[in-house]
């Protein structure tokens, strides 16, 4: 091998790295070419040998991950996350340049998967140390798995032994696990751990006389940290190591001594030290396995992070990926970089900042004794410079620049499950890109792309493939637009796998996940929420299923309660008949018989109820007026459809309602006010009831709870329209009794706190002016704005500059449109 008259000797090239790390990537880079190896081992799983070629693929641009899934159980996985300045990606792409073999020498995917589940078994009943987060299992090659997120990087996954939240080692059945980047810096006299590794590692230029010299170093170091603790806890990686001993020596034979190794530093002392092939073969003798495939899947640089939650071993991976692109002037170039983004977002940064941060960036570095300045000193020139102290713009710099939102990609010829493949090929042809920024997506469903669009989320969504999740539209209310907020994170390429097992196209796997999903519901509401998604996800071929399920629910289920909250969901599907052109006829009549219950239940289900239980039966009652006007529409003429009269049935429970003393005043309060809302109720007979209700003789409590339900909700404009009701409200709260006022205050404050400020000061005035002292529409107030007898040529010549500024218009067409 060449090279060997260097700081390396016989023996294979072991070359211990920090996963993730640019520093140990350039060293790579260096130490192979000086080399020139006959064959690259690669810490990670050897079942990927057969997908290493893809990596000289054009299609293929990193970050991406090796992604390796239980056949019978595809959510069972495990991810090996490769950044552009991973190490074993610039020794994988060496290789590849180099026509030289790269193998994949880690324990196999096989039996990693198996632990897990066996993991997983015995930590059923037992809690995890990580918060809120299951127990993780052992790390694979340092790196977390996408199900089970890490606490720390690969190199520093274990607090120190000198952490006061590490585990005490004379506590019985707690393992010391030593953060090995922790312990040497706190031997060089550093509090950082990712401070220490910059200045000796990142900081630092490759040796241009001994390109083996930091892997020499690296390997002593690690050497006098396993002899003092061992293993560090993780006493599964005596099994991988002995496996990975056995693949070396198989190299070596083919080889001879022409290997390079590419592991975690943490290995490289046991890879080195002599082990018989008896004693490796029997720590590997009766692993548990699984069947497993293997595929490359994208990756980003926010799953990279600690922030992320994932924890796949470094805070700042923008920042690292930089390093390693960068030519020269590494400081120079990030603050370019900062500005432009600052730029970008409108904020004013000129060439004078730039050159101010990278003065103090260099500064701070002298002043802290940094060989070069690091991403804290380049961050607090940041903030003193570009930001003026304000930690708000710089949040902005730590989220796009400092973690990234890059976003790999994988070549079409990449392993994948046939779900897969058609959802890429359904991408293509929608012309809709993963993203790994988050983004809104506005659809007009008349046009068949975006139509296509909403068709392909909505049957994700079913799948719990959650690339996508609907958001308010701004600017329509309409059935026909549609607004989501989009997002790709890699784990959904395992969502992709799992729902693999429901069909080998979108449509398909979505038709039979909902027929699953309808078997199994728990309740009412969840079948009429399917049937609804259904629709939006256009499977027609699951709604016969649905519909039965549905029908079959809805004739046992006697809770009203129940019906109640069902019927709007399966009303408001009917919507989408017109804009998808679906056919909803049978979901009508399920919805007409629904509310048909509903109407013979509601009453008797109204009576004797408590304050909250009466509430809850508020909004079903509003949301059930909400949907039988819908269903009325949908339904046609009455002489047609048979539903045209379920508005008049609906008005004649509601004055039922209005009229029995036993059902509690919020739902009387509400039902008068939808029939006046409706037509069906006069002012003047609204009034009445209302006078009724505020008399003496009704405790304040229940006249204040009808005042909740009828003018609740909005109703502050009935008020201000008519004040008769106003002045009743006025006069019946000035004969509560102060004993009772206490009681009813609460009731009144959320009843009015709910108004816009522009209805509330208009009662306001109205009541100091004292309402019902003229009937009929609201009248002059002397002295304020806005309440005069006349309309204020004043106050409406205030608006013409906008009106210009919004029609586009010069004063001439403006006084012509007026006119």
């Amino acid at each position: 091998m060449a090279g060997t008259e260097g700081g390396r000797g016989a023996g294979p090239l072991l070359l211990g790295v920090r996963h993730h790390g640019p520093g140990s990537a350039r060293a790579v880079r260096a130490a192979l070419a000086a080399a020139r190896p006959r064959v690259v081992l690669i810490e990670g799983p050897p079942e990927a040998d057969a997908l290493i070629p893809l990596a000289a693929d054009e299609g293929m641009r990193p970050p991406v991950a090796l992604l390796a899934h239980a056949v019978d159980e595809p959510g069972r996985s495990a991810f090996w996350p490769l950044a552009e300045f991973s190490p074993e990606w610039v020794a994988i792409r060496w290789a590849l340049e180099h026509e030289v073999p790269a193998r994949f020498i880690d324990l196999p995917a096989t039996h990693t998967l198996a632990w897990r589940k066996d993991d997983e078994a015995d930590n059923d009943d037992a809690e995890g140390e990580l918060t809120g987060e299951e127990q993780p299992p052992e790390p694979i090659a340092g790196t977390p798995t996408a199900e089970t997120p890490s606490a720390g990087s690969p190199s520093s996954e274990f607090p120190s032994a000198s952490d006061p939240a590490a585990p005490d080692p004379s506590t019985p059945d707690i393992d010391l696990r030593v953060d090995p980047l922790a312990v040497l810096a706190e031997a060089a006299g550093y509090d950082d751990p990712e401070r220490w590794w910059e200045d000796v590692v990142e900081h630092r230029g490759v040796g241009e006389r001994d390109a083996f010299a930091p892997f020499t170093a690296l390997e002593e170091a690690m050497g006098a940290l396993r002899e003092t603790y061992g293993v560090g806890g993780r006493d599964r990686d005596l099994v991988r190591e002995a496996y990975m001993r056995l693949q070396v020596r198989a190299a070596q034979r083919e080889f001879e001594d022409d290997v390079a190794v590419v592991c975690g530093a943490w290995h490289v002392p046991a890879l080195r030290q002599k082990a018989s092939v008896a004693a490796d073969r029997a720590l590997l003798k009766g692993l548990p396995k699984v069947k497993a495939d293997l595929t490359w899947v994208p990756w980003t640089h926010r799953r990279l992070s600690r922030a992320s939650g994932y924890g796949a071993g470094i805070d700042s991976p923008g920042w690292y990926g930089h390093l390693f692109s960068a030519p020269d002037r590494p400081v120079e170039r990030w603050m370019t970089k900062v500005a432009g983004l600052f730029r970008e977002e409108d904020r004013i940064v000129s060439p004078a900042h730039v050159i101010e941060a990278v003065r103090l960036a260099e500064t701070l570095a002298v002043m802290r004794g940094r060989p070069l300045p690091g991403l804290g000193e380049t961050t607090d020139a940041v903030r003193a410079v570009m930001c003026e102290g304000s930690d708000v713009p710089l949040s902005l710099v730590r989220d796009r620049l400092v973690v990234g939102d890059v976003l790999g990609e994988v070549p079409p010829g990449a392993p994948a499950v046939p779900l897969q493949r058609d959802l890429d090929r359904s991408q293509r042809r929608l012309r809709i890109k993963p993203e790994a920024l988050e983004r809104e997506l506005e659809l007009d469903l008349r046009k068949e792309i975006d139509a296509g669009r909403s068709t392909l989320l909505h049957r994700l969504r079913l799948l719990r493939i959650e690339w996508g999740e609907p958001a308010a539209s701004r600017g329509s209310t309409g059935t026909f637009r549609e607004t989501w907020r989009l997002r790709w994170e890699p784990e959904l390429a395992v969502r992709v796998a799992e729902a693999g097992v429901w069909g080998t196209t979108v449509p398909a796997a979505a038709t039979a996940k909902a027929e699953a999903d309808a078997v199994g519901a728990e309740s009412l509401a969840d079948v009429t929420a399917l049937a609804e998604h259904c629709l939006l996800a256009e499977l027609p071929d699951a709604l016969p299923v649905v519909m039965k399920v549905l029908a079959d629910r809805a004739a046992l289920d006697t809770d009203v309660g129940h019906l109640a909250q069902a019927l709007p969901a399966l009303v408001r599907s009917l919507r989408y008949g017109d804009v998808r052109g679906t056919d909803t006829g049978a979901l009508t009549e399920v919805a007409a018989g629904l509310a048909e219950r509903v109407f013979v239940g509601l009453p008797p289900a109204c009576a004797a109820l408590d304050g909250d239980a009466a509430e809850e039966m508020r909004r079903h009652v509003d949301a059930v007026h909400g949907a039988v006007g819908l269903l009325g529409d949908a339904g046609g003429s009455g002489a047609e459809s048979g539903h045209g009269d379920l508005r008049v049935r609906w008005r004649a429970v509601l004055r039922t309602l209005s009229a029995r003393d036993t059902v509690p005043g919020v739902i009387r309060g509400r039902a008068v006010r939808l029939l006046l809302d409706e037509g069906e109720l006069g002012a003047d007979e609204a009034a009445r009831l209302m006078g009724l209700v505020l008399s003496p003789g009704t405790p304040p409590a229940d006249a204040a709870a009808w005042i909740e339900g009828f003018v609740g909700g909005g109703g502050g404009l009935l008020l201000v329209h008519d004040e008769r009701l106003l002045g009743l409200v006025d006069e019946w709260l000035t004969r509560v009794p102060a004993e009772a006022f206490t009681d009813v205050l609460p009731l009144l404050r959320r009843t009015f706190s709910s108004y816009e400020p522009g209805v509330r000061r208009t009662l306001g005035e109205l009541v100091r002016r004292g309402p019902g002292k003229q009937t009929g529409t609201t009248t002059a107030v002397a002295g304020i704005p806005g309440f005069g007898a006349e309309p204020d040529a004043g106050r409406a010549d205030a608006v013409v500059p906008v009106l210009r500024l919004l029609l586009g218009l010069d004063d001439d067409e403006l006084v012509g449109v007026a006119g």
